[in-house]
């Protein structure tokens, strides 16, 4: 090996040990924080539709709302502005509006936020129906409905309200008041 080889050769040995040395002494440590946000929505949907049959093929109740966000931490679903149809062969099906929603992870219980109106259509056999109260929780499994505030019931020209109100929207239909019941009715 001749001195000038030699020379670049320690040159870049030279160079190779400081380089390494820079990096060892002056590294620029990465820090990357993982920031977790608690519940943050893991998507959404407008104009949402969701039907149910039973188990004929029928349709058992049909979920509409304007804007549908889900949470990936809690499973939980909120509803803005839904309106539930619950079906039943014997009669015309019952629609239920409120301002606002929010569906448990066991997609089995909701909770009707705001105003809540309840409406079933009147036909030969059964009276025009409206139920007006708030804060309704809903178990989907059974149609049933719960409430711990004030509460009417408009069956055609007779009013009924009170204090909690539980109900079953299935044939017969249940509906009992919880406290604080007040009525007028219309005899003909």
């Amino acid at each position: 090996m001749t001195s000038k080889q030699i020379r670049i050769y320690s040159i870049l040995f030279i160079v190779g040990i400081g380089s390494w040395l820079a990096a060892y002494f002056f590294e620029v440590k990465q820090i990357s924080e993982v920031v977790a946000v608690d519940h943050s929505p893991d998507y959404f949907s407008t104009d949402y539709t969701k039907k149910e049959m039973d188990q004929n093929g029928m349709l058992k109740s049909e979920l509409y709302t304007a804007k549908m966000i889900h949470y990936g931490d809690d499973k939980t679903t909120e509803l803005d502005h839904p309106v539930m149809t619950l079906y039943n062969s014997e009669a015309p099906p019952w629609i239920i509006k409120s301002q606002g929603g929010w569906l448990a992870a066991d997609r089995n219980h909701l909770l009707l936020t705001g105003k809540v109106f309840i409406s079933r259509e009147e036909t030969e056999n059964n009276t025009l129906f409206k139920i007006n109260t708030s804060e309704l929780k809903v178990t989907l499994s059974t149609n049933f409905a719960t409430t711990a505030n004030w509460a009417e019931l408009i069956d055609g020209s007779n009013r009924t309200e009170g204090i909690g109100l539980a109900a079953v929207f299935v044939e017969p239909l249940k509906i009992k008041f919880l406290s604080h019941v007040k009525g007028r009715y219309e005899f003909n």
